[in-house]
């Protein structure tokens, strides 16, 4: 028996502990879902007071673009008052206009009815004329304003008058002015074909009859062959002695040319039209521009000022032989020099 008595209360202290425990717990639970309510809360303050200060701000700009359309219909108003008015007052105008020329027209009508009556009574004629006075003086209005007219188209055709004698004063003076500047061209070119034909002569004398360089019009051709490398743009030792001579005597005769002939010595580089690709020459244009180049800087060591100078490479634009042998190819691969006017 007295171990049936001490069982019972046992048990009810060992439920006690976890029925504690379950009430913190929800406690614990109710704490934070009263928290997350609260934040909630917040947030939605947050959120409804940002949504009515840009509903505020939606409904001033909605004010501002009111008052804006309220300005625009009445400036619209104004102006659409305003035209009409004018249409009125345009309207009025014409209608006053037709009516004075129909009265200048019954005026001068009734004018002319008297005169023709004036003819067989002279009572009815002053009737007539006490009766068109206002008429008369219409006209003689109308008269004063085409005489003002005609004054002022006279003075516009004597100012053409005066325009047109100038213009042909300086037409001749720009033909003769014209014909000077020819004639002062032509002296230069036939000064400057002088020494052109001079500087050839010299050199035709010094290089000697080469076939590998020639004379092709007013240019003086070296082939490639005699101054580079198959595929090179650097000058030879050998091309160096042969463009040495042709430089000193350009030399002597720049000396000779009058400082007023502003001539320069074109140098042109052509290749044949096989085409060429290398890191150093993507194609013939390339090539031909370096060839020119180099003639030119040599020229430069040489003693020829670098503004009587110019270089430019043509690539195959320009062959000599439209052939396609290897004697073509040859003859189109060169170095032109040309005396020429800048």
């Amino acid at each position: 028996m007295p171990i049936a008595r001490r069982n019972p209360r046992r048990s009810s202290i060992d439920i006690w502990p976890g029925f504690v425990d379950a009430l913190s717990q929800l406690l614990m639970v109710i704490i934070f879902i009263l928290l997350v309510f609260t934040a909630g809360q917040f947030y939605l303050s947050a959120a409804l007071s940002g949504r009515d200060q840009a509903l505020h701000k939606l409904q001033h700009q909605v004010d501002q673009l009111a008052d804006l359309l309220s300005l625009e219909k009445t400036t619209n108003s104004n102006l659409r008052q305003g035209a009409t008015l004018l249409t009125a007052q345009l309207k009025t105008a014409e209608t006053e206009r037709d009516r004075l020329n129909a009265r200048i027209a019954a005026l001068t009508a009734t004018a002319n009815q008297a005169a023709a009556q004036a003819k067989q009574t002279g009572g009815q004629l002053a009737a007539q004329k006490q009766l068109s006075s206002d008429a008369l003086a219409e006209v003689d209005e109308l008269n004063a304003q085409i005489a003002a007219l005609r004054q002022q188209l006279s003075a516009l055709a004597t100012a053409l008058d005066v325009s047109q004698t100038k213009v042909k004063t300086q037409q001749g003076q720009i033909a003769d002015l014209g014909q000077k500047l020819n004639l002062a061209l032509a002296n230069k070119v036939e000064e400057l074909a002088h020494y052109r034909s001079e500087f050839f002569g010299r050199l035709r004398e010094i290089l000697g009859k080469r076939p590998d360089i020639h004379v092709v019009g007013d240019r003086f051709v070296f082939q490639s062959e005699v101054l580079f490398a198959p595929g090179s743009a650097d000058l030879t030792d050998a091309a160096k002695k042969e463009l040495g001579p042709v430089f000193a005597t350009l030399k002597q005769i720049a000396a000779e040319i009058p400082p007023g002939l502003h001539w320069i010595l074109q140098v042109s580089g052509y290749t044949d039209k096989r085409p060429i690709a290398t890191a150093q020459f993507p194609s013939n244009w390339e090539l031909s521009t370096a060839r020119a180049l180099s003639v030119v800087r040599y020229a430069i060591k040489q003693g020829i000022p670098a503004d009587r100078l110019a270089g430019a490479g043509f690539a195959a634009t320009d062959p000599i032989d439209p052939g396609d042998t290897p004697e073509a190819y040859a003859r189109n691969r060169r170095i032109e020099l040309k005396l020429t006017e800048r």
